[in-house]
């Protein structure tokens, strides 16, 4: 095989990996280097194709390079944060995979794939920071503008979700972890807070994280913090766990949380002490965890996407909130209220829907739950002109998201290349699956049989 096909395939590889490739020889001269690794690194590839790694990168400290490692220790390392200056001085953060290519007992080069998360740790970062610092700006967690609900905000006449309001009850009277099971938009932060603000902490920290929206790299600090010196690029700085101390910690998607990461929660919630990413300290935290999921939890575990120890230590009160289409007899109570809240919002006078309207809402089985009532509630309320009753006509619900699909189809059909066509299928697919699944990347992922970060590729690639 020929160099050239050599190369093609290694950058096929790349793209299917969704990132840069790096690919130094046993002397450490970079023999390939494609333009995603350079764009990261904001490097043009032909500074660092066939030149050395130390002359190209002196930036960043031999030892502390994977690279360097993988080529003289042998060492494998994977998805590992490092934060280093470009040769512009620029701070980047990348997670990477580096693994030594051994043959017949002997190391002829080190390959790297990398992710550029940088705004991705800037945004975790600041999060950390603007919850540190209303924490400690605030006395009881009683700041103004902040929505804080309780159970007197949770609107239901129907029997069994009147049950789980009284469950969430008696869950505020004690301080036991909380698994809640719901689908998208049943309101699960919802009960969650009202079990927090109607209860014995309600004059301590409320925080909230979701799994699913940061990468695992960056996850376990966000939630344990990190230390100074741990590892390239990190500070001291308190996680949601310290943060959070005395009160209670939200964790939704729970079940979006890497396993191995799921087992360092479990430890935590078992022994109450935390140790910050990088650090040697024991620091003692008590902090209530009320943990959300969207899918059965005995398929979660069946499926290894929860485990099953951790299941048991979180299910202590269990809760089942039951989607709107279990619970149609609610529809005319949800539709006054949202009327109010956003005749207020929009400066409208709309009193009522017709019938016709009403039997279209009816009808309908509300994928989204109570979050998409709402939604085509405000919709329709923004909309009106100057009358006080909404007609069939004024509710949209579905219609645009099959719009959308529809305009993609059409590119699809009429492009005139194959690769536009068959990228043009490919957004098709990916923004149908994102737009069932309410945005929900883990599970999107999962049906389209990919990795969660080849996909965050391809959205960005499509700009989806």
């Amino acid at each position: 095989m020929k160099a050239k096909e050599y190369q093609a395939i290694l950058q096929a590889a790349a793209e299917v990996l969704g990132g840069g490739m790096h690919i130094v020889n046993a002397q450490g001269i970079t023999i390939f280097y494609n333009e995603e690794m350079a764009k990261l690194e904001k490097i043009n590839v032909s500074d660092v194709l066939g030149k050395p790694l130390r002359e190209t990168f002196s930036f960043i400290q031999g030892e502390e390079s994977t690279i360097y490692q993988a080529l003289m220790h042998r060492k494998m390392t994977i998805q590992k944060q490092q934060t280093y200056l470009n040769v512009y001085g620029k701070e980047i953060t990348t997670v990477n995979s580096t693994v030594p290519i051994i043959v017949e007992d002997k190391v002829i080069a080190a390959m790297e794939v990398a992710r550029d998360i940088t705004d991705i740790k800037n945004m975790s970062d600041t999060i950390l920071d603007l919850q540190d610092t209303v924490n400690a700006k605030t006395d009881g967690n009683k700041s103004k503008g902040i929505n804080k609900y309780s159970l007197r905000d949770i609107i239901g006449e129907n029997k069994a979700f009147e049950e789980v309001v009284a469950r969430a009850r008696k869950a505020s009277l004690n301080d036991v972890s909380v698994l809640i099971y719901g689908e998208t938009g049943v309101g699960k932060e919802l009960f969650a807070q009202s079990i927090h603000y109607d209860g014995l902490r309600k004059n301590k920290p409320f925080l909230a994280q979701n799994c699913a929206a940061i990468p695992e790299s960056l996850l376990e600090g966000m939630l344990f913090g990190t230390v100074k010196g741990g590892f390239t690029g990190a500070e001291d700085r308190a996680g949601l766990f310290e943060q959070a101390n005395g009160g209670t910690l939200l964790l939704d998607e729970i079940s979006a949380m890497p396993i191995g990461l799921q087992g360092k929660l479990l430890r935590v919630l078992q022994e109450e002490y935390i140790r910050r990413v990088g650090g040697t300290k024991d620091i003692p935290i008590e902090v209530r965890i009320i943990a959300t999921i969207n899918e059965p939890a005995e398929k979660l575990v069946k499926e290894g996407r929860l485990r099953k120890d951790l299941y048991y230590r979180l299910g202590i009160v269990n809760m089942t909130i039951p989607p709107l289409r279990e619970r149609k007899d609610d529809i005319p109570i949800l539709i006054s209220e949202f009327l109010k809240k956003y005749n207020q919002r929009y400066g409208r006078e709309i009193w009522m829907v017709s019938e016709a309207a009403r039997e279209k809402l009816y009808k309908y089985d509300y994928p989204g739950n109570v979050r998409e009532l709402e939604n085509i509630i405000m919709s329709a309320v923004s909309m009106a002109d100057d009358e006080h009753v909404l007609e069939a006509d004024d509710i949209e619900m579905g219609s645009e998201y099959k719009g959308k699909i529809s305009s993609f189809r059409d590119f699809a059909t009429n492009s005139n290349t194959l690769s536009d066509y068959l990228e043009g299928i490919e957004q098709t697919i990916i923004r149908q699956h994102l737009l069932a699944n309410d945005g929900n990347l883990s599970k999107t992922a999962k049906e389209l049989g990919m990795l969660r970060q080849n996909l965050q590729h391809k959205i960005k690639k499509y700009d989806i």
